[in-house]
């Protein structure tokens, strides 16, 4: 498994930090059951740049991107994470 770090854009005033984990954690159960292994590990949220990072585990950034499209969460950038 590889990690790579999502990028997305989250309005500090809304607080959807928390939500879009979520989000992101059920997208990533239902692609795990369908045997396509994808974890949420971790999330930065940095209200000031309105800017939250995940750190996801997975096989593919192709599964995090679908992950993250199955959530309806619009993404910036994946990309791997040494």
């Amino acid at each position: 498994m590889t990690k790579f770090m999502v990028e997305l854009y989250v309005s500090k005033t809304d607080r959807a930090a928390a939500a879009t984990t979520a989000c992101l954690r059920r997208a990533a159960a239902e692609l795990s059951a369908e045997g396509r292994s994808v974890r949420i590990l971790h999330s930065i949220f940095v209200p000031q740049d309105e800017t939250c990072f995940l750190e996801v585990e997975a096989a593919t950034a192709d599964d995090v991107r679908e992950t993250a499209t199955r959530a309806a969460i619009p993404f910036d950038c994946v990309a791997e994470a040494a």
